[in-house]
């Protein structure tokens, strides 16, 4: 029971150091990521053009760009060998949520357990283990299980997935970085590498990275240091047989007269990775820190691209907050009659996107300095207008399985007000995961004589809420109630969100994928609340 004891102190204490001393890369809007890819482009190609050798060879990593179409991808099983980009898509959470349940249980009771990731389970367990995960990943629970087993299933997990989490086309580069890169510009180029991932591994990568580094903060009870527990992931996180496999040909005849001995190339790829690996788990929060090639980090803040056009807009006029209280209401009604319009345009100006059965979605894209696509999905909701107006405003918590606080900060008149809530994801517990703000001024109409039915919404500011976790910016969101019968309404949802921390190439890939998610779960919310009878 001490040592239990001991180790949850030093966990407590390892996870004070996640609040962030500096601006990190979670709280960057779309516009600022792009910018920081350039840049870490230029940073990453200038230092292997220098210290690698292979440099002139080339090499296939970019700026990601945005898809003009997002294609589906075929999966075969609900967790294991399913893409990153599928998971969040489907979860909207960087790893799968059993998976992440599995983390919270080592975590939370088993970081105690000597050689934790370095003790092998039993075989037979972890198979019982995969199978309970792909039959039931939302019911699965790992309470009363072996932490070893756990550990050697999730271990599968990153072993199993199509490709490396440090992604096929920047692995090799990781690895030249710990290899050829002198010490102190080991920090800098893996930032740059880091920032060129694709979002859902990086996001991925980050939650791992905290993870391990609170594994190793009771490294006195379980002897698990920063090495020792590089030496056990590094081959399942870096897909190291893979690479092996994967060059083979072109070394067979290095190989042939090998003698059996191993192969120096795979020597120097396993030190690289495990040295480099050991060394991220060191520097966890400092590798997710705006780098030092950013050009000037007092613009980081949030605010301070896109969002400040809002500033702008009010002008020398406003002489008190008041006034621009006003000014920002007579905005928002002006922007929702423009949605109003908007939302029931046919034809080229918005574009189909594939989604959920049920749900019609469609994307445009926008003429203005935020790179964002504007997304528009619909629902049948079995519900009369009034009571899915009531649903959307009043009883957030029955639809959003996420939702952690939420409270009306002011009301300014019958059918305006400023709320405010929080979003806590499934992988906030492990210390990793910010919570998600919103704090909208929002405005609507319940009375059908006036007009359709409709819910606006707009990011804001308020002197009286301060900051409690990454803020989103929404730059528009609109509900629109249409009724369709007597107790159904079709729903529509226009959204034009920045969560922070994403570029627009996840957004184009994602974003879609959860305004579908919650229109369903809008709709189920009213599963047996309704019935239709046939008279």
């Amino acid at each position: 029971r001490s040592v239990s004891s001991r180790a949850s102190q030093r966990l407590q204490w390892s996870s004070e150091q996640n609040l962030p001393s500096s601006v990190g890369l979670e709280s960057q809007s779309a516009s600022q990521i792009l910018l920081l890819q350039k840049l870490s482009l230029l940073k990453l190609t200038a230092l292997m053009d220098k210290f690698s050798p292979s440099s002139k060879q080339g090499w296939s990593w970019n700026v990601p760009k945005s898809p003009r179409k997002t294609k589906e991808i075929g999966v075969k099983g609900r967790v294991f060998g399913v893409p990153l980009l599928v998971c969040v898509q489907q979860t909207g959470e960087p790893l799968p949520p059993c998976i992440l349940r599995a983390l919270v249980y080592l975590r939370t009771k088993c970081l105690d357990q000597v050689g934790l990731f370095r003790k092998s389970g039993v075989k037979s367990r972890i198979q019982y283990l995969r199978e309970m995960v792909e039959s039931d990943p939302d019911g699965v629970s790992f309470e009363g299980q072996s932490a070893f087993d756990v550990a050697d299933m999730v271990k599968q997990y990153f072993r199993d997935l199509p490709e490396p989490i440090f992604s096929s086309k920047l692995c090799e580069t990781f690895l030249h970085i710990y290899t050829y890169f002198p010490k102190d510009q080991q920090m800098v180029a893996s930032q740059a590498a880091i920032l060129l991932l694709p979002d859902e591994n990086r996001e991925a990568l980050r939650l791992m990275l905290f993870f391990l580094r609170d594994v190793v903060s009771c490294v006195e009870e379980n002897q698990m240091t920063p090495t020792n527990i590089a030496v056990c992931l590094a081959p399942s996180l870096f897909h190291l047989n893979t690479l092996k496999r994967d060059t083979n040909a072109a070394r067979s005849g290095h190989m042939k007269y090998s003698l059996c001995r191993p192969d120096q190339r795979d020597l120097s790829e396993n030190l690289a990775a495990t040295q480099g690996l050991a060394s991220m788990i060191s520097k966890a929060q400092r590798l997710f820190q705006l780098p030092e090639f950013w050009p000037d980090r007092s613009l980081a803040a949030p605010g301070s691209t896109e969002d400040s056009h809002r500033e702008d807009l009010r002008g020398p006029a406003a002489q008190s907050s008041q006034d621009e209280g006003r000014e920002e209401q007579i905005r928002l009604q002006l922007s929702t009659q423009q949605l109003l319009k908007e939302v029931r345009e046919q034809g080229p100006v918005w574009e189909n996107h594939l989604g959920p059965e049920h749900v019609d979605l469609s994307y445009r894209k926008m003429r203005d300095s935020c790179p964002l696509w504007m997304w528009r999905g619909s629902v049948e909701v079995n519900a009369p207008q009034h009571a899915l107006l009531q649903r959307l405003l009043r009883e957030h918590h029955l639809w959003e399985e996420r939702l952690h606080q939420a409270a009306v900060i002011q009301t300014l008149s019958k059918d305006m007000e400023v709320y405010w809530y929080l979003l806590r994801g499934r992988g906030h517990s492990l210390g990793s995961q910010p919570l998600q703000e919103h704090l909208l001024l929002r405005t609507w109409q319940s009375d059908p004589s006036s007009g359709p039915l409709f819910l606006s919404s707009v990011s804001t500011e308020h002197p009286d809420v301060q900051v409690q976790g990454i803020r989103s910016h929404i730059h528009s969101s609109l509900y629109l109630l249409e009724p369709t019968g007597a107790i159904k309404t079709r729903l529509t949802h226009v959204c034009r969100t920045d969560t922070r921390g994403r570029s627009q190439e996840w957004h184009s890939r994602v974003s879609g994928h959860l305004l579908a998610a919650s229109l369903l779960s809008i709709r189920d919310s009213f599963s047996s609340d309704y019935r239709e009878t046939n008279i």
